[in-house]
């Protein structure tokens, strides 16, 4: 060979190609010496730095909105059934009147951001379980009607037998109100989202714990308000720890949770998340003063939690750069992340 010679250790005066250009990295080891690596270091960009895919043009107030207070509907309805049994009236009926209310709301909201109403009912022809947009479709035609049943039965005294088994329905729904606006928007290819699949369903339904707790603490008397202080600390308490574990798993896309306004927000909820936990469980109990401000601390924290999100998403879709590092599995969060 008149470029190289080949031997037992391999080949000599091997030249390379015109195109190979040496890595700014080490390559593998090989007899105690490092060879230099061949491939340079990977980029992460787009054409004129362009977005990859289309950012969000769904309205904050409409989704950001109707995801809070999806949340808060199903949180209360389970606080509702679990007063009516254990004897708190003026608590299950905060909880019964206020899931109405927010479900009432939260639908609003959506059919709103859709700009038709008749779109929300077209979504009712089809039932497919693959879909979330359309399991949470026939998730809010289920729970909502027994909600309103719950509500109006307490208020007005009429069919109490009739009210506790819609009490009962709308408890056993309410977890998955609460959550699947977290499965609907981590289906899609936001690297906020979809990174943080796993953990989102957990964070919504902390924040919607929290949060039902809250309503508890602003809108029924001290002395009922046991549930409600231990939904409050429950929930924040699940809400801190998951917000930690998504951010570590999303990996480089979590850098969107660290400037702009999801950083803003974020860090609003969690000083008032904590701030209502702990005020509730030291004095909620003695000072209604007290607990009504704890409640309104965890309200406004959790409607915080899902404002930030909501932008953290936008901002992940706005920046090519997060999107291209979680395909190539350079730590940009799933799929094929190295992050655990």
């Amino acid at each position: 060979m008149s470029e190289a010679q080949v031997t037992r250790a391999g080949e000599r005066n091997q030249r390379p190609g015109r195109e190979a250009s040496p890595g700014e990295q080490g390559g593998r080891r090989r007899g105690g010496t490092r060879e230099r690596s061949m491939v340079p270091r990977a980029e992460f960009g787009s054409y004129y730095g362009r977005p990859i895919i289309k950012e969000p043009t769904w309205s904050a107030r409409d989704i950001a909105g109707y995801l809070f207070l999806g949340g808060l509907a199903g949180a209360s309805s389970v606080m509702a059934a679990g007063a009516q049994l254990t004897g708190r009236p003026a608590l299950a009926r905060a909880g019964k009147v206020g899931g109405l209310t927010a479900i009432g709301l939260s639908t609003g909201l959506l059919i709103h951001d859709l700009g038709r109403p008749e779109r929300f009912y077209n979504m009712l022809r089809v039932f497919k379980p693959t879909s979330p947009m359309s399991m949470g479709s026939w998730i809010l035609a289920m729970y909502g009607p027994a909600a309103g049943l719950a509500a109006v039965t307490d208020v007005t005294g009429w069919f109490p037998r009739t009210g506790r088994a819609a009490t009962g329905w709308a408890a056993l729904t309410g977890p998955a109100v609460a959550s699947y606006t977290a499965v609907l928007i981590s289906d899609t290819a936001v690297p906020a989202w979809h990174g943080a699949y796993r953990e989102l369903p957990f964070l919504f339904a902390g924040s919607a714990t929290a949060a039902a707790g809250g309503l508890g603490l602003l809108a029924a008397p001290t002395g009922q308000t046991g549930p409600a202080r231990a939904a409050a600390v429950l929930g924040a308490a699940t809400e801190l720890t998951v917000n930690a574990k998504m951010r570590r798993a999303l990996g480089r896309t979590a850098e969107v949770y660290r400037s702009g306004r999801p950083a803003r927000l974020s860090r609003v909820a969690q000083v008032l998340t904590v701030g209502g936990a702990v005020t509730a469980a030291l004095a909620g109990r003695r000072h209604r003063a007290v607990a009504a401000a704890s409640g309104l601390a965890l309200l406004a924290g959790s409607a915080c939690t899902r404002f930030a999100v909501f932008e953290a998403g936008r901002a992940s879709a706005a920046d090519p750069v997060y999107t291209v590092a979680a395909q190539r599995g350079a730590g940009g969060g799933r799929p094929g992340s190295d992050v655990p």
